[in-house]
């Protein structure tokens, strides 16, 4: 499995953002922009937090198994990987609901005159924050559960004579 980057992450969600803003500016000249819902940022949120605690929780297990420490609960590989997944998982569906939200949110900064819109840039605001909330934790798990680098170490197997 290959480690996602940031660049791949902003790339999705510029492109979701323009497309997104096009289709804003298409749909409300063409009748009546639906709403952004209100529990968004709420579930990016969630979802951040439920990654971050993941990563938190690996990090200190891994820590305790690699400085040996007695009663240290060792890391189960496929649970690594399952959370890891749902990183990989969420950051790229999140990638995609930021760049949406932020394209509603720049095409309801034009029409902040209205109340009711004002209040949907706002919370679509919220959403992309809480959105970059759940990619930077989904990177960190990432990053906590990657395997240590082989350095053709000479007592590993890669050296061993076949």
């Amino acid at each position: 499995m290959k480690p996602l980057r940031l660049r791949l992450l902003l790339g999705i969600a510029i492109v979701a953002a323009v497309l997104s803003w096009a289709g804003a500016k298409l749909w409300d000249s063409l009748g009546q922009l639906p709403g952004v819902p209100a529990a968004a940022p709420i579930v990016l949120a969630a979802i951040a937090v439920i990654l971050l605690a993941t990563a938190i929780s690996l990090r200190a297990r891994l820590k305790a198994v690699r400085e040996r420490q007695p009663g240290a609960k060792a890391v189960d590989p496929l649970g690594a990987a399952r959370a890891v997944v749902l990183g990989q998982a969420s950051a790229l569906v999140s990638a995609v609901v930021t760049g949406i939200y932020a394209g509603v949110g720049v095409y309801l900064l034009g029409l902040l005159d209205i109340t009711a819109r004002k209040q949907q840039a706002v919370t679509a605001g919220f959403a992309v924050l809480a959105g970059a909330a759940v990619i930077a934790a989904a990177l960190w798990l990432q990053h906590v559960c990657r395997l240590p680098e082989d350095h053709d170490d000479p007592s590993g197997p890669a050296a061993s004579p076949r």
